[in-house]
């Protein structure tokens, strides 16, 4: 049987990104010799250190040597000395937007052995997804400044909502829902608030809804929705958002699932005509970098997405089932879940369940 290869662009980053990565890395090319498959990495030095030496987030690089990759998969960025809006405009945003991944998908589960900071909540209570627009809404380079430095300064943000961008991030949704037992998605909102945007996001919500008569459907405005994640987590199944909504929820939903350290993310291509990039929840956790006690569960977990987005199907299930066999057992744990254990150890721990 001929080998399958798919082409990985590997961007570490900075702190904990250079620990967890070549973790995950290691963990994945020991399920590919078993299911007869390989990762050709790519390593690429990106990163807020390189930034504050050359001025640049890819120094004398380009994110269009991305484009030749199958897939792209971060660890994390972020360094002290270098705002994190420079990190965020000088790599992310350029590489969601130049290869529309215009879907941010965030997995929240509650794995077996983790403790939530809920009372009376278990794995059968927290299980959704967060659909997070990522190309437009909030986040956008339209606006200025006038006055500065004076009494008279301001600042002008303005958000840019499409029915293309809006209708697609939508439709993902929809189809997504579809696809799991609940069949329900709920539309993170502020229209009361938000005058423009928020009413368009609604209206192309209830007319996207009317060609899904099978998914059930709700809308909460965003702030009684946070407060609905912690109080009643198990009425969500899948819910979607814009830029800003999304990002915000893509934190509080694993910090109700016990631990950021263990939520992976995707930034999907959902037409595949570009490659996507996998990336966990967390940041580049400067305080622990280099003391090789970060949890790598949730780059192992973004890992398995990549796989499962690379149709490697089987190789995918294979890593959640070896990090929830970990986690059962209880018996390694790093210092976010309340143990002592290493990256190290965590992932030696799961490559031995992978058997």
């Amino acid at each position: 049987m001929t080998e399958r290869v798919h082409r990985v662009a590997v961007i570490p980053g900075d702190g904990i990104g250079k620990e967890v990565v070549p973790a995950a890395r290691s963990v994945i090319d020991t399920v590919g010799r078993r299911l007869d498959f390989s990762c050709e990495w790519t390593d690429f030095d990106w990163s807020c250190e390189l930034h504050a030496s050359t001025g640049s987030m890819t120094g004398s690089g380009s994110i269009e040597e991305l484009a030749t990759h199958d897939a792209i998969f971060l660890g994390a960025i972020g360094y002290p000395g270098v705002a994190d809006h420079v990190s965020l405009w000088g790599l992310l945003i350029p590489i969601r937007r130049r290869f529309a991944q215009y879907v941010n998908l965030r997995p929240v589960r509650l794995l077996p052995g983790v403790r939530t900071p809920l009372a009376d909540r278990g794995p059968d209570d927290i299980n959704f997804v967060i659909v997070r627009e990522n190309n437009e809404g909030e986040y956008s380079e339209i606006g200025g400044r006038l006055y500065a430095g004076t009494p008279e300064e301001l600042a002008v943000q303005q958000s840019v909502f499409t029915r293309v961008g809006v209708d697609r991030v939508l439709r993902y949704a929809f189809d997504l829902a579809r696809t799991r037992p609940a069949r329900h998605l709920t539309s993170a909102t502020k229209s009361n608030g938000i005058i423009h945007t928020m009413p368009f996001w609604d209206e192309r919500f209830q007319a996207m809804a009317a060609e899904y008569p099978d998914v059930r459907t709700d809308q909460y405005h965003i702030d009684i929705l946070s407060a609905h994640l912690v109080q009643h987590p198990d009425w969500f199944d899948v819910i979607v958002a814009s830029n800003l909504f999304g990002d915000i929820l893509s934190d509080l939903g694993p910090a109700i699932a016990g631990s950021i350290g263990l939520a992976p993310g995707a930034n999907l291509n959902p037409d595949r005509a570009q490659p996507s990039m996998f990336e966990p929840v967390h940041g580049s956790a400067p305080d622990i970098a280099g003391r090789g006690v970060a949890n790598p569960i949730a780059q192992i977990l973004t890992g398995a997405m990549m796989l499962e987005h690379l149709e490697e199907t089987t190789a995918a299930e294979a890593l959640v089932l070896a990090v929830e066999r970990v986690l059962a057992v209880g018996e390694v744990q790093t210092g976010d879940l309340g143990g002592t254990a290493t990256t190290a150890e965590m992932t030696a721990a799961v490559i031995a369940a992978l058997d």
